[in-house]
């Protein structure tokens, strides 16, 4: 129990506060070095970020791309033009001539799809709708349209597919897009899959299937509210059977009066083959619906058949639809597919066409289905889109003459030697000047690439070399929390920055970090060039050692050296050999990345546990003596207490024995 001056009228707390205060001084200390060594590792963890940031931008400038920056310029832009890359040789081409452009194989049908001009059909309606407004009506298959899509996750032959082959009635199998044969695959009785050839981990197997029926089933437990209605997911259906319970009621159906589609069931309710949705009768008080029904239904369906030849290969491609489909998403399963086409309906003229998404002449073989670059098959598209005997247009290749070469390519846009030309216009020999490609060496490009290099070395030199320079204030130590206390927000900030100026005051790692780039800028490279030295193409540095070692660019001399030998200027940044022939830049990337080690190993990074770095081990040997002293404080501070309680506790029994003494004389 601690007595605050009841007996001594002393203001014990505030003594106590005051010896605790003398005692806790080296604390105080303690804390201010704890503070000092985390603003020197955020400070060497600000430079190892802009290091880091530098490192790489050094990365990027190993690429060639940076010293070979190449311009082209045509003497005819209006029939041909050209651009470079970095790998382009400096020379010049001529073409004399451009006898054909490339184009795209085009088939356009064989004319209006409709069968009545004035009421042309819809492509935005169901084909189930449209039927009667072809010219031609569409031939339907039975049957069900289904696909599935599998990613492979480990080597195997095999994929189950989950139906029957006895239900299977068609199937079109694609491994990673490329359409695999029905000779290359086995369906089993189970409905499983199996290839020829192993499928790999990462293979996406595309299957669309077509069944001969399918099956659904609506189960009504009697637990929640009665439904409604029942849909049943596809539209357009053709009913096989209907089951309530055990009960066949196939041959119960009868057509609602009025209507196309809706067929009334009895005791259950009405279907719709158009929605594929049955409404069930409403129930009087107590009634509920059928418990179990079974539906087999088929839809009607057709096929489109493509032959395309493209860049790729030959490409055959069956695409399956229904009656549900709009003449729109056939068409747009069509542009989505393989084939490599673009199918288009245009309903002013009602007509389709076909068109290749490339241009050239991929099928030069007339045996081949007459050398056409597409072909299709199928009742829809010969007959109902009037594609039977559609003569095809296009599909040639680009035919020009260069530096005396008469020559062929697909695309009019075309790479040569590391230069894409663009034909625009046929022209004819002699009809005009040749249009002649001149590549030439890109100077400013490539030297704004190295001044803006330079930039950014002066930039982190500079950071640095601040760290290094900054003013140290030994005065100002970090605030103790009883000085925290007696100052405002801004009074703090402003001490905060004055205690954190110049930690790194003459660091030695960062001094080493400086005298090694410095090193690298100023070596000499074996470029078996005119220039072997940053200062021999005009870089050096600045006359002011004020500066850290600054580089400053002579423009004019720069140009001049990119101009004169430009290899050896992208030798003496990028060269990637031994040591006397290495690179600048590869030797300011490994020594940026030394450093990056070292700056690690001082101050860690923000992921870093303590024990991984020097500043971090330091901390925690400062926090353990933080703890003992605190642990120490306290044992001092209850010390005080007993003393201070002892003494109250003496002066009161003094004060008692007084009071005796005087009530004692007093009786006399």
């Amino acid at each position: 129990m601690r007595i605050a001056g009841l007996a001594s009228g002393m203001d014990i707390d505030s003594i106590v506060k005051d010896l605790m205060r003398a005692e806790r001084m080296p604390l105080d200390k303690l804390k201010q070095k704890k503070q000092i060594l985390e603003w020197q590792r955020d400070d060497y963890r600000a430079i190892n970020t802009k290091l880091l940031s530098f490192r790489d931008k050094l990365a990027q400038l190993k690429l060639t791309s940076n010293y070979r920056a190449r311009t082209t310029s045509s003497s005819n832009d209006a029939y041909v033009s050209a651009t470079a890359t970095s790998g382009a040789s400096q020379a010049s081409y001529s073409i004399s001539e451009v006898t054909q452009l490339a184009s795209a194989a085009t088939r356009v049908n064989a004319g209006e799809i409709s069968g009545d001009s004035s009421a042309k059909i819809d492509p935005t309606k169901s084909l189930h709708s449209q039927d009667s407004a072809f010219a031609t009506g569409i031939t339907w298959s039975k049957g069900v349209v289904e696909s599935k899509t599998q990613n492979i996750k480990e080597n195997t032959n095999a994929i189950d597919l989950g139906v029957k082959k006895d239900n299977i009635q068609e199937t079109v199998v694609k491994v990673n897009g490329k359409l695999i044969p029905p000779a290359e695959y086995e369906i089993g009785q189970d409905g499983k899959i199996t290839f020829v050839s192993e499928l790999k981990k990462d293979d996406k197997v595309k299957i669309d299937y077509v069944l001969k029926e399918k099956t659904v089933e609506f189960t009504y437990s009697g637990e929640e509210e009665p439904p409604k209605q029942w849909s049943i997911g596809v539209t357009n259906i053709n009913v096989t059977s209907i089951l309530i319970g055990e009960n066949d009621v196939t041959d119960q159906l009868v057509k609602v009066e009025g209507s196309e589609s809706k067929y009334k069931i009895d005791n259950v309710g009405v279907i719709d083959l158009a929605t594929g949705i049955i409404t069930f009768d409403e129930l009087e008080e107590g009634e509920t619906p059928p418990s179990d029904i079974k539906l087999t239904y088929t839809q009607n369906y057709s096929n489109i058949e493509l032959n395309t030849h493209t860049s790729k290969g030959e490409v055959n491609e069956k695409i399956f639809f229904t009656s549900s489909d709009s003449l729109n998403s056939v068409i747009r399963k069509v542009n989505d597919s393989d084939a490599g086409v673009t199918m288009f309906y245009d309903s002013f003229s009602d007509q389709v066409t076909l068109t290749r998404k490339e241009t050239g002449d991929y099928n030069q073989n007339s045996a081949v289905n007459g050398g056409n670059e597409i072909n299709v098959s199928g009742d829809f598209m010969t007959k109902v889109l009037k594609f039977e005997g559609s003569t095809e247009t296009g599909g040639k290749n680009a035919m020009f003459t260069i530096n005396g070469l008469t020559t062929e390519r697909t695309s009019n846009t075309f790479d040569m030697n590391g230069v894409t030309f663009t034909l625009k216009q046929k022209f004819a020999k002699d009809s005009i000047e040749p249009a002649t490609i001149s590549i030439a060496n890109d100077t400013n490009q490539v030297f704004e690439n190295i001044k803006e290099f330079v930039n950014q070395y002066n930039e982190l030199i500079a950071e640095i070399s601040g760290k290094l320079n900054e003013e140290r204030h030994r005065s100002y130590k970090p605030l103790t929390d009883d000085e925290r206390e007696e100052l405002s927000d801004k009074q703090q900030e402003k001490w905060e920055e004055m205690a954190k100026s110049g930690l790194l005051k003459g660091d030695p790692l960062l001094s080493g970090v400086l005298t090694n780039m410095r090193l690298d800028m100023s070596s000499v490279v074996e470029t078996n060039g005119l220039f072997s030295q940053l200062a021999s193409i005009g870089i050096s540095t600045t006359s002011n050692y004020l500066d850290g070692g600054k580089l400053q660019i002579n423009e004019a001399k720069l140009k001049e050296a990119i101009e004169q030998d430009p290899d050896s200027v992208e030798s003496l940044f990028r060269s990637d050999g031994s040591t006397s022939d290495l690179g600048i830049i590869h030797k300011l990337y490994n020594t940026v990345d030394a450093s990056l080690n070292r700056l690690r190993e001082k101050a860690g990074r923000a992921t870093s546990t303590n024990q991984q770095f020097s500043i971090g081990r330091e901390l925690l040997n400062v926090d353990k003596s933080i703890d003992r002293f605190e642990d120490k404080m306290k044992i001092t501070e209850d010390r005080y207490w007993r003393q201070f309680t002892a003494m109250e506790k003496a002066i009161q029994r003094a004060n008692q024995q007084s009071m005796f003494l005087m009530n004692q004389f007093g009786g006399m």
